[in-house]
């Protein structure tokens, strides 16, 4: 009974069976910028590398080293703002370094996301903060790529509108 309460109520990236495959993206809608992200999405999602990688060998929650690898590799480096290094490995420096820059968007500010920005979300119901990166935008629902979701890299549909956990958006540059 537990199980299924917990099955009907935890969106979808909470769940350890979700095997979504990675979407075909039209990258000549894309700019240069985002189809990079989506171009190394796909590839990190079919690599699924350990999340030591993206944090240079640190054993820890990986999934903002992960969006921070990612922006490195797409040759849009983030920067930590307590230690200036390209990775960071916490949700809530993430959204700050996101704020400093003016690229940061709430859920209440109407803002839509759009391919490559990254999805912040609060700590709900003890899943902690957890972060991912947008690929596809219809309507209200986003299809997005993150790591750290049960050891792996994963693909969700996101009700970005509805689900009380996304705080808002870090943009691409």
């Amino acid at each position: 009974m537990l199980v299924a309460a917990v099955w009907w109520w935890a969106p979808s990236r909470y769940l350890p069976w979700d095997t979504a495959s990675f979407p075909a993206v039209d990258s000549e809608a894309l700019s240069a910028e985002q189809a990079t992200v989506v171009q190394l999405l796909e590839g990190e999602h079919r690599t699924q590398r350990p999340g030591t990688f993206y944090s240079e060998g640190v054993e820890e929650q990986w999934c903002a080293d992960f969006v921070s690898w990612i922006m490195r590799e797409a040759g849009m480096p983030l920067s930590n703002p307590h230690s200036g290094h390209w990775r960071i490995p916490g949700v809530y420096t993430l959204q700050e370094y996101y704020e400093q820059h003016d690229r940061f968007e709430s859920v209440e500010s109407g803002y839509r996301p759009e391919v490559g920005d990254v999805v912040l979300y609060e700590n709900t119901a003890g899943f902690g903060q957890h972060t991912n990166i947008v690929v596809a935008v219809d309507g209200d629902e986003a299809i997005t790529v993150g790591g750290n979701e049960f050891g792996r890299i994963r693909v969700h549909t996101l009700d970005w509108r509805d689900d009380s956990a996304v705080v808002g958006f870090g943009r691409l540059p």
